[in-house]
């Protein structure tokens, strides 16, 4: 019946598992979902597509959020009126800083909240960060996994392409990757009491002083490394919801 759907996303109003993975593009939500078992697709409305299964035992939510935060916010709190209770946005990501290679997993600690929605929601001196639980566990996966990993802030930024206001504001800041969607989501679990964390595929490098157009080809994120790198983080966000789980505040 209608009503009992969550108005914007479409999914069910109540009984999703409590953890789940939510990432930007409804095929890599089909692909996380492939890794369950007994997946089964629960709805698909606009860029809203979600899966239900088991990762090892434990009951898991995949579902996909679109580019940006102001569409993806709206499906984090419709997934958090339905019951799930701990998120990891699993995504891509541009590289902010030496070292950081193509196909290397970020393991976000906190996020700039420069999406273009929380700023409507909380004054900006309000920080946009990870639970540490969240961050250990994906760490521990991510070791666990082999993954090359790094620790460190993003940013999240609306805009993807530069206009007349350059990509600058943030130099020597130590920043390490650049993403869409991860603040809205940080902003959603502190104002609602959730647990949550990111980890980003990096899949090209942002900052001027990094590109290699020789090297790399330009910005390409369909290669061969990037789609290793979603292979391995995608295991790892599963993983350290089961972690998270089993021992939710000491992974």
């Amino acid at each position: 019946m209608p009503h009992d759907l969550q108005p914007l996303t479409r999914i069910p109003r109540t009984g999703l598992p409590e953890h789940a993975v939510v990432v930007g593009d409804p095929a890599r939500a089909a692909a996380v979902a492939a890794l369950l078992d007994g997946a089964e697709e629960v709805s698909y409305h606009r860029e809203y597509r979600v899966f239900a299964g088991g990762w090892k035992g434990l009951p898991v939510v995949v579902a996909s959020h679109g580019i940006g935060g102001p569409g993806a916010i709206l499906l984090f709190q419709e997934m958090a009126d339905a019951g799930v209770r701990t998120f990891l946005r699993f995504g891509t990501a541009g590289a902010m800083r030496p070292g950081i290679g193509d196909g290397d997993l970020v393991i976000a600690q906190a996020a700039v909240r420069d999406d273009g929605v929380t700023a409507q929601l909380l004054p900006p001196e309000y920080p946009a960060v990870a639970s540490p639980e969240a961050v250990l566990a994906l760490e521990r996966a991510a070791r666990e996994a082999g993954a090359p990993h790094h620790r460190g802030i993003v940013w999240t930024r609306a805009a993807f392409q530069p206009g007349l206001i350059p990509l600058t504001g943030y130099e020597g800041a130590g920043l390490a990757a650049i993403e869409m969607e991860l603040s809205a989501l940080l902003i959603t679990a502190s104002l609602r009491g959730l647990v949550a964390g990111g980890v980003l595929v990096i899949d090209g490098v942002n900052a001027d002083e990094l590109a290699d157009d020789r090297a790399t080809g330009a910005y390409d994120p369909h290669r061969d490394v990037v789609a290793a790198g979603v292979e391995r983080g995608a295991v790892v966000s599963l993983e350290a919801l089961r972690l998270l789980a089993r021992h939710p505040a000491e992974s």
